[in-house]
């Protein structure tokens, strides 16, 4: 059974830095794209970032110059690092992936989601 688990959510006030990480653990032979997608209170889940295995990346303009999304293929680990943070960043983020296990079977995952407010 594969999970992805993130963390590093937390309070911080507009401008602030929060880092947040999703491991992924289980039988896992293979990760391909990773990714973050975040759901804001009324709102619907939307895609923050996205890296390929070979780290290429894709940002929602809302984010782009502010949040870095990174992958660590040994520890089966994405990272979001997310600075100068405003109020409407403030949502639950979702870490995402595709995984292939070892059995074969490709799918894709999603963590329980990790809750960011940013606020004064």
């Amino acid at each position: 059974q594969v999970q992805l688990v993130e963390s590093g959510g937390d309070f911080v006030q507009p401008g602030g830095s929060l880092r947040l990480s999703c491991a992924a653990s289980g039988s896992i032979f293979i990760i391909n794209t990773m990714g973050w997608y975040r759901q804001a209170p009324g709102q619907q889940r939307e895609l923050v970032a996205t890296i390929t295995r070979s780290s290429t990346t894709n940002y929602a303009d809302s984010v782009k110059g502010r949040f870095t999304i990174s992958r660590d293929n040994a520890k089966n680990t994405v990272y979001l690092q997310m600075n100068s943070l405003k109020p409407e960043d403030t949502a639950v983020y979702y870490c995402n992936a595709h995984i292939i296990a070892r059995s074969g079977y490709g799918m894709e995952y999603w963590g329980k989601g990790t809750l960011v407010t940013v606020s004064s």
